[in-house]
């Protein structure tokens, strides 16, 4: 499909510009596109579909990112070289200077020294000892300005690969829309009574009193909670691809302290569940935006803010790595998608996710549970 045939030429650049970690993460992000791909032709209903898709989506995010890294450290090297050679402009033009003077004249007229045949000698010394150094001096500039040259035209095809991977993904989370309107209805624990779901959304004055009262809302419940989450808390990965921007507990600049973190995300990134859960809620709430609320276990909730389009409702059962929905794209018409700022500079990530962990209805820190010492 043209997607794998897409990720080969969308890598190379990188592989070819970044520094070890970053190419690691293009060579991973390959391979889960392989899969993802392999998975696509493979699938046979709308629920595979929808999972392919998502792994899809998920490799082009994190090769895009590998790619923008790469774009930004060769457009470092690039700035440092064209310094160091605007700083050398003199030196360089000296160097040229007795080069061509010395190419010009023929080797005997060109040592000849005016004092003489000791000052000739002496000169002819002088000389020797400078050639080794002007030679070095002219490979190190002429090896400066190829490396420009080459750095220049990776970033010209690297920027040409980026926008066609940018078309991709977006065609990608079209066609995940599409699946997941088309899927089979997903297995469900209980069912959401719509009246008392309503007067509980009226009432609701803060997210608090608003989680405390989800359980009365449920009816029909016809089957267990899912399993515990022994050994896996604290080693959760993040439902979205992003950086930490504001911690538990920090004031945020209006000065409002939340119990949860934020994280800083592109636009449009996928959500996807860290763990098998049952989703208790989707829709908006309160100021919070789009929300998702899942249970992975009895007494414990995760609560998922700031979303822009959520898939499944409540009661249904989902798996871990199931799509929950996806961010915005609140810059959409003052983005500029093809910036050489990588992952590591924070950089056009214009939308936020809140994630707060809920147990035994009292907020617990998610750094408890996700893993927040790096990207998502």
């Amino acid at each position: 499909m043209r997607w794998l045939a897409l990720s080969a030429a969308l890598l190379v650049p990188v592989w070819a510009m970044a520094q070890s970690d970053n190419a690691e993460r293009a060579r991973a992000a390959m391979t889960m596109l392989q899969e993802a791909s392999a998975r696509l032709e493979a699938a046979d209903s709308a629920r595979d579909r929808v999972r392919a898709l998502t792994q899809t989506i998920q490799a082009f995010e994190e090769g895009l990112a590998a790619l923008r890294s790469g774009l930004r450290q060769a457009a470092v090297r690039e700035a440092q070289l064209a310094a160091q050679l605007q700083a050398r402009d003199e030196e360089v033009a000296t160097l040229l200077a007795v080069l061509q003077r010395i190419g010009a004249q023929s080797t005997p007229v060109a040592l000849l020294h005016p004092g003489g045949p000791t000052g000739t000698a002496r000169s002819g010394m002088l000389l020797a000892d400078m050639t080794p150094a002007l030679n070095a001096r002219a490979a190190d500039l002429r090896r400066d300005l190829e490396s420009l040259q080459v750095l220049r035209s990776m970033q010209t095809d690297a920027a040409d690969q980026l926008t066609l991977g940018l078309n991709e993904v977006q065609a990608a989370r079209t066609a995940l829309n599409q699946a997941i309107a088309e899927r089979s209805a997903l297995p469900t624990r209980f069912t959401q009574d719509p009246v008392r779901e309503a007067i509980l959304l009226a009432s609701a004055e803060t997210l608090d009193s608003f989680a405390r009262g989800l359980q009365r809302v449920t009816v029909d419940e016809t089957a267990a909670a899912p399993a515990a989450l022994d050994g896996t808390k604290g080693d959760l990965r993040l439902p979205v691809q992003g950086v930490i921007l504001r911690e538990a507990g920090a004031a945020d600049a209006a000065g409002v302290v939340r119990p949860g973190i934020i994280v800083a995300t592109r636009p449009e990134a996928i959500v996807t569940s860290p763990v098998a859960a049952t989703i208790r809620y989707t829709g908006p709430l309160l100021d919070l935006g789009q929300v998702v609320i899942l249970e992975p276990q009895a007494d414990v909730l995760f609560v998922l803010a700031g979303l822009d389009v959520v898939y499944g409702r409540a009661g249904e059962v989902i798996d871990a790595g199931a799509p929950l929905g996806l961010m915005g794209d609140s810059a959409a018409e003052n983005r500029r998608e093809l910036s050489t700022d990588g992952d590591d500079t924070g950089a056009l990530r214009s939308e936020t996710l809140y994630i707060e962990v809920r147990y035994q209805n009292v907020p617990e820190d998610p750094g408890l549970w996700f893993r927040t010492d790096k990207d998502g």
